[in-house]
């Protein structure tokens, strides 16, 4: 698109000078939780220089020993050659990118907007459309992953953008993941593909827990069924996850909180309503998830729904 090119103009000149793309960068980090401390730290020890934000500032403190700098704004962690954002929702992602001292106002021309937050269609082809209007550059990155992954740099980035943006966030991507896929344009597409992501995980997860209910119920051990069922038919990490979570009835600590889960569906949705596709399952998958919030599940992992069915046969 003619529109988008003075903002690649840019970019590659930002970047023409030195080798700081295929090296260390000077990076911001916004957004301290499960998934962005472990993403953070892993870009700290690929050599790269960061400066992180987060709304509750003790969380920055871990970063700080190995390394970082903390910033008191978000403006101040958007001075350097890249922000990455990984927020919980859209409305916090907006509140840091349109709010005062965010980062739409202090990012530099054609420096880098990296958002691995999981967020609307809507919000993401937003963004993008702000960055370019203001000279910069934003790249989609969401990813696959649960903490743990993170923490080890073994996540699963799809990132959508710029060719040469994208080019650019390669170091930043090989720091904090073990492959990443790249769709090309628009950034939007990136999120698509994590959000129906989400939706086919949940829909495991609700799958699992009624199989397990049935099978209990009728006096099959469960974790010899899950591995069964792992060993033969269903050998992805995702069945082996979720089903010992369910299994073990461990929801606690959370590693993706339920009304996560939730938002993630809704979103799933919304993108579906606007391209008129039908999804009867996510739309079951949303009521699950309100049912176990209606039933105290605000705190508990995700992977709770998958408890509903045997509540639901009497067996809790």
């Amino acid at each position: 698109m003619p529109a988008q090119r003075p903002t690649r103009q840019r970019v590659q000149a930002r970047y023409k000078s030195s080798e700081k793309a295929s090296s260390s960068m000077k990076l911001g980090f916004i957004g301290l939780g499960q998934m962005g401390t472990g993403m953070a730290a892993n870009l700290l020890k690929a050599g790269h220089e960061v400066v992180a934000y987060n709304r509750t500032a003790a969380k920055a403190a871990a970063l700080e020993r190995l390394g970082a700098r903390r910033a008191a704004t978000p403006a101040e962690a958007c001075q350097g050659d890249a922000v990455v954002t990984m927020l919980a929702d859209d409305d916090a992602l907006e509140e840091i990118v349109f709010g005062a001292h965010g980062i739409l106002a202090a990012l530099a021309k054609g420096a880098l907007h990296i958002s691995a937050s999981t967020i609307s269609v809507a919000l993401s082809r937003k963004l993008a459309a702000a960055h370019e209007t203001s000279g910069q550059c934003y790249v989609a990155a969401p990813v696959f992953g649960r903490p743990d992954a993170a923490a080890a740099a073994q996540l699963f980035v799809v990132a959508a953008g710029p060719r040469d943006a994208i080019a650019h966030a390669e170091p930043i991507f090989q720091a904090i993941g073990k492959k990443s896929f790249i769709l090309g344009e628009p950034a939007e597409s990136a999120n698509l593909v994590k959000l129906s992501g989400n939706f086919l995980i949940a829909s495991v997860i609700e799958a699992l827990g009624e199989a397990m209910a049935l099978v209990a119920k009728g006096g099959v051990d469960q974790r010899q069924y899950l591995e069964i069922l792992t060993s033969t038919l269903f050998s992805a990490p995702v069945y082996k996850t979720y089903g010992e979570l369910i299994a073990e009835r461990k929801y606690q600590p959370p590693g993706f909180i339920a009304p996560l889960g939730l938002k993630d569906i809704h979103l799933a949705l919304s993108a579906a309503g606007e391209l008129r596709v039908p999804m009867p399952l996510a739309s079951l998958l949303r009521d699950r998830f309100l049912t176990l919030l209606a039933n105290g599940g605000e705190g508990l992992d995700w992977s709770a729904i998958g408890q509903l069915a045997a509540r639901d046969a009497g067996e809790i």
